[in-house]
């Protein structure tokens, strides 16, 4: 079972150069059978050597300690390993020695020369010891046993842990680059999992300003108009009873079809609110990403309930636009330029907004001024224009409370720009007002 980086970090640290309590056990655990072997083995080395056996199995206890240090120094585990070998001692040593050094990060042409070394030695020692046996008469074999018991003895004690030294080193490099690979796969969900919340957030923040603007758009002119009609009928109460009559049939019928569109609206949206929101789960996190379905009907249902009809506000509505304002007492010129023909519906309704809005701004900042509105039908684009003269008196611009929130302009050159249109608005030498905005056709 393997851990990732973070499992690793946390792991409990052994003594030393161990990583780990378990692995300081077991090479102690090596060490002292290696240091019993070689020490047991330590007492014909003596008798051989004409020494006393005390110091020859004080030799072999050191030597087989050595294998105490295998992880920290494997080339000189080995190294004394080749070294007692003439001693014929040291069996444990050098086969964990060669397993522990084939599975390091050592190069492969120390590991190669030592490993020969180690072949080597055992091969001659090997076959001194059969010769003298034969020689004593110990065995009756051959002169063929003694080369082929060198060989296999020296390969047998060789091989096999060297091989299987080399398969750990290469298991346990493949199972490091797993886990560097899987902390990285983690650090990168965890990015794409901040990403995606910011996305999140973003999408949020538009979805809710569309919602806004479409609100603004179909609400605000009528509620305006509504305040214009009102207080022009507190002007004329007493002295025109029918006119203030007129005006306050046009405030109810203002009213209702603001009602409905806020209804229409507020529907669409409860609506919405069954559609959860797309979650990306994963091991760094989560990260909720709303549907953008939902602003978008939002915003179609507005566009659907300022028109009254299915498919939003469109051009041929504009008369009707005007005609309202007319009502409200504001003198307004439309005048169309070109060949009427029909546009895809966004187009349509982007340039009815414009001038919905611009008109919008002329009853709560310029009420009472004459305003021109002004259409151009043309080969590629469509234009239009709305430009009001200077208010009749100052203090009309003010005089029925409209407020104001600084937004319809900023949503009127989104809608345009979105659109790949141009949008200008500004203040004429006159001391009117103008807004201009120009459409592609598609």
């Amino acid at each position: 079972m393997t851990t990732t980086g973070e499992d690793r970090a946390t792991a409990p640290a052994g003594p030393w150069w161990w990583a780990r309590w378990r692995g300081a056990v077991l090479d102690g655990s090596l060490a002292l059978v290696s240091a019993l072997e070689c020490g047991a083995e330590g007492v014909p080395f003596a008798r051989d050597a004409g020494i006393p056996a005390a110091v020859g199995v004080v030799f072999g206890v050191l030597a087989g300690s050595v294998l105490l240090v295998r992880r920290r120094w494997p080339i000189a585990v080995v190294l004394v390993a080749i070294a007692i070998t003439p001693a014929q001692m040291g069996f444990l040593l050098a086969t964990v020695g060669l397993y522990t050094l084939a599975a390091c990060e050592v190069p492969r042409r120390v590991i190669a020369a030592l490993a020969g070394m180690s072949l080597l030695g055992t091969m001659i020692v090997t076959f001194v010891q059969v010769r003298q046996d034969m020689d004593r008469g110990d065995l009756t074999l051959g002169n063929w046993f003694v080369p082929f018991a060198a060989v296999s003895a020296s390969l047998g004690l060789t091989a096999p842990p060297l091989l299987l030294g080399l398969y750990v080193g290469a298991r346990r490099r493949l199972m490091e680059s797993l886990r560097e690979r899987a902390d990285s796969l983690e650090r990168e969900l965890q990015l794409l999992a901040e990403r995606a919340e910011e996305r999140a957030e973003w999408a949020r923040n538009e979805e809710r300003t569309r919602i806004a603007r479409e609100m603004h758009d179909v609400v605000a002119h009528r509620v305006s108009l509504m305040v214009v009609h009102a207080a022009a009928l507190q002007a004329v109460a007493r002295k025109d009873p029918e006119k203030a009559v007129r005006n306050a049939a046009l405030v109810g019928d203002m009213g209702r079809q603001a009602l409905t569109e806020l209804r229409e609206m507020l529907g669409v949206l409860r609506s919405s609110e069954g559609q959860v929101p797309v979650q990306v789960r994963g091991r760094a996190g989560r990260a909720a990403v709303p549907l953008a379905a939902v602003g978008v009907a939002a915003a179609a249902a507005a566009s659907r309930a300022a028109g009254g009809g299915g498919e939003g506000p469109c051009l041929s509505e504009l008369d009707e636009l005007v005609g309202q304002s007319v009502a409200a007492g504001v003198a307004v010129d439309l005048s169309v330029e070109g060949e009427v023909r029909p546009y895809a519906a966004e187009v349509e309704q982007t340039a009815y907004r414009v001038v919905q809005e611009a008109l919008t701004n002329v009853h709560k900042h310029a009420a009472g001024a004459r305003t021109y509105v002004r259409l151009a039908h043309r080969s590629s684009e469509i234009a239009m224009q709305v430009e009001n003269e200077p208010p009749p008196e100052p203090a009309s611009a003010s005089a029925a409370g409209l407020p104001s929130g600084g937004n319809g302009l900023v949503g009127m050159r989104e809608r345009v720009v979105a659109l790949g249109g141009v949008f200008v608005s500004g203040p004429t030498d006159a001391g009117g007002f103008r807004v201009s905005a120009v459409i592609p056709a598609s």
